[in-house]
């Protein structure tokens, strides 16, 4: 534990931040879900989901959640996957 006062100060930022950045990685990983669920129905709404989730993907990007070449690459098999779904 920590002892210092600026030690408990950062470990309180910490956990804010922990619990920030899991909020963000929830709702993304939410939406690559459902973009997945949407090619396996076939319905044809995968489109929709996948604007969303590049949209949330970037999103977490900018803010740090995400690399920017892991963002990159979900992003990149997302649209490869729905695109070869719609052909």
């Amino acid at each position: 534990m920590a002892n210092v006062p600026s030690a408990e100060k950062r470990n309180r930022q910490r956990i804010r931040r922990r619990q920030r950045n899991l909020t963000h990685l929830t709702r993304v990983r939410t939406l690559i879900k459902r973009v997945r669920a949407e090619l396996v129905t076939g319905e044809g709404k995968a489109a929709e989901a996948l604007k969303s989730a590049v949209k949330m993907i970037d999103k977490a990007a900018q803010k740090g959640v995400l690399k920017r070449e892991t963002a990159s690459r979900k992003i990149s098999r997302l649209t490869k996957a729905v695109a070869q779904a719609t052909k």
